[in-house]
């Protein structure tokens, strides 16, 4: 399945496929290869950050592992909840995810829950980690929208800006939902452009992730980033969601956007009040960062000891694998056999002067010395008689 995208005043028309590749006869939708290269993204900028943060980064693994998992339930979650009338009569398309249908806040709400439990479990600090977990929101939310893109969603409302986009697709929707769009107070006309949001935030969350990356230096405290994280993005999403033509909404209500400006006042009021208790203790050391914490530092030097005694027991194993085997040895891989078996293959009983040879080679060997310990008395006898026949 394809769909074409238009932008008539820039002159431009895409064909966009669905499916990336096909494995085993499964399809594998563009949408979600984008989302996981968000996520792959994420990871690696987030492990590049770890030791900045005082952080193990094998254990920041099972964190995000974790949130990932709990992100994409609370995403389609909080999707289905405030769209149950599309999934009231077909449960199963509650789980056809690939279809669409992910809910940030939803994601962000559902990945803070289960990464703090996989956190506390593996002992990683939860603030730290809030810092991270932002910034890898910023990559993750930038690059995956543009799945939205392939899937011809996530777009706005009416526009003359010359990067207004249109589609087939685009069109059937505002025509089978005008009504839906009029009760929340919003005119649309098919046949026009619209405004591409799904690139709004895009720009939105990748341009807040090149300010929080210069100025993660300076963070005073930890969680600062995050509050920035929750700050940014709430502006950018109380104002594009206005535009937005597939609001979630309760009555006239879009949840979305009430939830971003709420978050947007609560994360400032945080971030001033934390910042006005750091002035005003008039203490350096006052809410340290963790990484400056002698508990940080020596989580990190364990965790440092680990990884080199794992690397020396990986080139062990295979220095021993790549060792060439003596003359023995290749006899024993060639014909492992031992006597014993080769009797008994032959029908002839085990053979014990293998284990009594050593006894009785050891035994002469005893006997010798006993005689050379007795012949210098036996010469000095034979001269004694012999002087007394003389």
């Amino acid at each position: 399945m394809e769909n074409t995208v238009a932008f008539p005043g820039l002159g431009l028309e895409f064909t966009l496929p669905r499916t990336a590749f096909t494995i085993f006869g499964l399809e594998v939708q563009w949408y979600g290869v984008i989302i996981a290269a968000g996520f792959v993204l994420a990871l690696l900028y987030g492990l590049w950050r770890a030791k900045g943060l005082g952080l193990d980064a094998d254990r920041v693994i099972d964190v995000a592992i974790g949130g990932l998992i709990g992100g994409i339930i609370g995403a389609r979650l909080y999707y289905v909840i405030f769209s149950w009338n599309e999934f009231s009569y077909d449960l199963v398309s509650i789980f056809r995810i690939w279809d669409g249908g992910l809910a940030i806040y939803g994601g962000i709400i559902g990945g803070v829950l289960v990464g703090s439990l996989v956190a506390k479990w593996r002992k990683v600090k939860l603030l730290p980690m809030f810092d991270m977990a932002g910034m890898g929101f910023l990559i993750g939310q930038g690059i995956g929208r543009w799945g939205n893109f392939f899937n011809v969603e996530a777009f706005g409302c009416n526009t003359t800006l010359p990067w207004g986009m249109t589609s087939e697709r685009i069109q059937d929707y505002l025509t089978a939902h005008a009504s839906r769009l009029e009760s929340i107070g919003m005119t649309v006309d098919p046949t026009q452009p619209v405004h591409p949001t799904f690139l709004y935030e895009s720009i939105w969350c990748l341009l807040g992730f090149l300010l929080l990356h210069f100025y993660f230096k300076h963070r005073r405290f930890d969680g600062e980033i995050g509050l920035m994280y929750l700050a940014w993005y709430g502006l950018g999403r109380s104002v594009i969601e206005g535009l937005r033509t597939d609001p979630l909404t309760i009555g006239t209500i879009r949840v979305s956007q009430l939830l971003a400006v709420l978050l947007v006042i609560a994360s400032v009021i945080t971030w001033i009040i934390v910042r006005l208790k750091i002035r005003g203790a008039h203490d350096p050391n006052y809410l340290p960062l963790y990484v400056t914490t002698e508990e940080s530092k020596q989580l990190l030097a364990q965790a440092e000891e680990q990884r080199k005694k794992s690397k020396m027991r990986t080139k062990k194993a295979k220095v021993s694998e790549d060792a060439p085997l003596t003359e023995s040895e290749h006899i024993l891989a060639s014909d492992p056999e031992t006597q014993a078996e080769k009797d008994a293959a032959n029908g002839q009983e085990p053979q014990e002067s293998t284990d009594q040879e050593p006894a009785e080679q050891k035994a002469a060997p005893a006997e010798d010395s006993v005689k050379a310990e007795d012949s210098p008395k036996d010469t000095k006898q034979d001269t004694d008689n012999g002087k007394e026949e003389a």
